[in-house]
């Protein structure tokens, strides 16, 4: 039976990796959607009930039924149809299909779903065409879809625009960018890109773009699924040796598409130097941003000190709605953001710090200034205050921050269709 805030409607879930899987468990619990399609693409385990078991556990969330109803609770997986794929979930009939992979030939039409996210990691370039080889995520679209939401940032090759029907948007910071009557792909970037713009965005009000003048992040994150548990030999082309290693023993650089995905979302990061990078760690979730910022300072002499940080991230934090900002002055670790419902970001104040030091500037190696006042200038070097502040935010990259802030977004479009 619906629950009395159920819309009608059916979601579909294409992969059913870590986030397929835990967008799963928020729906479930949030009891929107009357019906839940899931594509798996292929068969798993031996029966149904291998799935079953899979949706039932979860090694670094525990059971589902503790996760809804607590520690006392009965499991609440039951009436499994080997045949229709079908599952009873705490009351929510989902569906696991297992023949398809390319989003074109899964047939969201046949199962009246309109509203599918993507969890793959695969299908995030909304300019592929449909009959795209080896499947697009405009397939869906062919398949019946209405809206995707794709669970990554786009990657879109250097010098094409991204298309007027998809968009990328974070909750919170530009979800109304989002426009029902135009946009059909929407993605809902990463998890480092949502806590990253939480961070970012109360800055960029306090101070302006043109006073911070650059700005750079690293990720201490957690492993995800595309890692290797032991070493192995690289496919054919790969140049990333790191990807091969195991992450069970090795902290293992690599990249992120934050910075680029930043400025879809704040348009004004096109103004700032930024930088960005990724350090994998051996964890299962719970990630750490190390945000560092230098402004300018204005001829006041009130500098920017670290209070003044924690002062506009504690309004900030009051004044989001949603609750995507968490400001906290406690002294925290990596396992106690675990789970931690819907906060896009934590900032840990208690690590907030500030240095102010002057920056010396030698006139004549500036592009753009006149020879003739540089003739009539005596001192050629100008000296500019300038204050270099670091803040950590954490985040819970799976269930938490990211699925968690994924499933507001599904919803949000849901009641728009």
């Amino acid at each position: 039976m619906a629950t009395p805030d159920s819309s009608g409607l059916k979601l579909g879930i294409n992969g059913f990796g870590r986030i397929g899987k835990l967008t799963v468990w928020h729906h479930v619990a949030r009891k929107y959607f009357d019906e839940i399609v899931v594509n798996i693409g292929r068969q798993a385990g031996v029966s149904l009930e291998d799935v079953a078991h899979y949706v039932e556990r979860d090694s670094t969330y525990g059971w589902l039924h503790g996760y809804l109803y607590g520690h006392r609770a009965e499991p609440v997986i039951g009436e499994l149809d080997e045949s229709s794929g079908l599952m009873r979930i705490d009351g929510i009939k989902v569906r696991f299909l297992r023949s398809q992979r390319n989003p074109a030939q899964i047939g969201w039409a046949d199962h009246g779903v309109r509203l599918v996210v993507d969890t793959t990691g695969r299908f995030l370039d909304p300019t592929a065409g449909a009959d795209c080889a080896g499947g697009s995520v405009r397939g869906h679209l062919d398949a019946g879809a209405a809206k995707v939401i794709v669970s990554a940032p786009f990657k879109i090759k250097e010098g094409v625009s991204t298309p007027p029907d998809a968009v990328t948007t974070v909750m919170g910071i530009n979800a109304s960018d989002y426009d029902p009557r135009r946009h059909s792909i929407i993605s809902n970037a990463s998890c480092t890109t949502t806590c990253l713009a939480h961070m970012m965005k109360p800055l960029i009000n306090a101070f302006g773009p043109k006073r911070i003048m650059s700005a750079s992040m690293a990720t201490v994150h957690a492993a995800t699924g595309s890692q290797e548990v032991l070493d192995r030999l690289p496919k054919v082309g790969k140049t990333d040796l790191r990807k091969n290693r195991s992450i069970m023993n090795n902290i293992i650089l690599t990249s992120t598409g934050a910075a680029r995905a930043l400025r879809l979302v704040i348009p004004e990061m096109e103004k700032i130097a930024f930088i960005a990078e990724s350090v994998r760690i051996p964890t299962t979730t719970g990630s750490l941003i190390i945000l560092v910022i230098n402004l300018q300072e204005e001829p006041t002499g009130q500098y920017v000190r670290r209070e003044m940080i924690n002062d506009i991230y504690r309004q900030a934090a009051v004044d989001s709605p949603e609750g995507y900002l968490h400001y906290t002055e406690k002294q925290n670790v990596s396992g106690d953001i675990i789970g931690l419902p819907k906060v896009a970001a934590t900032i840990e104040g208690h690590e907030t710090h500030t240095r102010t030091a002057e920056a010396a500037i030698d006139l004549a190696n500036v592009p753009g200034v006149e020879k003739g006042f540089l003739s009539n200038t005596a001192d050629m070097v100008v000296r500019i205050p300038v204050t270099q502040a670091v803040i950590y935010g954490w985040y819970d990259n799976e269930m938490g921050s990211y699925v968690n802030i994924l499933g507001d977004r599904t919803v949000s479009i849901a009641e728009l269709m």
